[in-house]
């Protein structure tokens, strides 16, 4: 990269109120920042820093002098401002600070067989879905490429030797809205991280455009797709994005993506006590998924202080999953971690008694794609 494209990325932080941090460097940016030394030390640094996840100043292949310049020149993006812990420890879940004041969320889970990371793409959401506690607080901004990457790095290195092998952005915002940078992100991961494109998945509400965007991509991810209603009339209530992409124009997109990448479609359900929980929301799930060959991951609502209902019944839940299973639907019940730290699906919001967030927002919400 040269010096002009370097100084141009470094103002598009400036102006969205970003620093530029260690993790939004690509590869070929790494020159500029070592200008006048050896070609190696390109290598040295990008495996310090994506191989061993270190620190610029503890990476010892380099000259200390050069470490010392590395670790001012590459400021970590992500200030632990809280941690916690459930499930015996087997979930945790950060608050960070970023440069700006503002704050986001990621969740780590372990599980017997696997650690899966859960990213946040942007600080807040604008998608509005009222159930949705990130939804309730309203949007603040993009996430850079490097402030995704980075929540990765911190997962890992707090999981010791347990391999996080799983990255899914289902935090907080929509990362079909901030495209570019998310994308770069999971290239990043699968490239210098060295996960699998299998073991990456990107939720949405149905950004129609942005489904079809990825379809075309050169990394065959995952897609799940949060549906929560089968006909437009409650979907246009629970999710606001379907008013602009309804469910006919959300399944050719799907479509287009599963014949494209081989990769099998989820549906994400959150089961709502007598709103979208009956055995006719059942059915009209069922003729929605089938003709897509989807999978349904269902959960009961998880509490939010902003939405009044309640998630369904265990026995609800039950019914439900069997109405699906008799239809020739293959469906799951998603097991509930972090529940009692706001860490569950549809619970982070960034929000702290003892964190002073604020009501300023940073930029204004998104414009979505055509």
């Amino acid at each position: 990269m040269t010096a002009n494209s370097q100084a141009s990325r470094n103002a598009d932080c400036q102006v969205r109120g970003i620093t530029t941090s260690r993790y939004d460097h690509a590869r070929s940016d790494l020159q500029f920042l070592l200008n006048n030394e050896p070609s190696y030390r390109i290598d040295q640094l990008w495996q310090g820093l994506y191989g061993d996840l270190a620190d610029p100043c503890d990476i010892t292949t380099l000259p200390a002098a050069l470490r010392g310049k590395l670790a001012e020149q590459l400021p970590e993006a992500l200030s632990e401002e809280h941690r916690s812990t459930s499930d015996c420890g087997e979930t945790i879940k950060w608050v960070w600070r970023l440069a700006d004041g503002s704050l986001i969320e990621t969740v780590l889970m372990h599980y017997e067989d696997r650690s899966t990371v859960c990213v946040s793409s942007q600080a807040g959401c604008a998608m509005a879905c009222g159930f949705c506690a990130t939804g309730q607080m309203g949007f603040d901004r993009h996430l850079s490429t490097g402030e995704m990457v980075e929540q990765v790095v911190r997962a890992q290195r707090a999981s010791g030797n347990r391999r996080v092998s799983n990255v899914v952005f289902m935090g907080m915002g929509e990362p079909l809205a901030n495209y570019a940078r998310t994308w770069a992100a999971v290239e990043r991961i699968h490239g210098a991280l060295g996960l699998s494109a299998r073991h990456l998945t990107i939720s949405t509400v149905g950004l129609a455009p942005g489904i079809k965007r990825l379809s075309e991509e050169s990394l065959p991810v995952n897609l799940a797709v949060s549906l929560h209603a089968a006909n437009d009339r409650l979907r246009d209530d629970l999710v606001p994005a379907n008013r602009r992409w309804p469910l006919a124009t959300l399944a050719r997109a799907c479509a287009h993506h599963a014949a494209t990448t081989g990769r099998r479609l989820s549906f994400e359900w959150a089961l709502m006590h007598d709103v979208n929980d009956t055995l006719r929301d059942a059915a009209e799930l069922a003729d929605y998924a089938r003709p897509l060959a989807a999978h349904v991951n269902l959960i009961p609502l998880n509490p939010t202080p902003g939405w009044p209902t309640r998630g369904s019944s265990p026995n609800r839940v039950r019914e439900f999953a069997a109405e699906l299973v008799n239809r020739g639907i293959n469906a799951t019940v998603r097991l509930t971690r972090g529940l009692e730290i706001d860490a569950a699906c549809g619970q982070l919001r960034a929000s702290l008694s003892t964190v002073d967030i604020g009501t300023a927002r940073s930029e204004a919400p998104p414009s979505l794609p055509e």
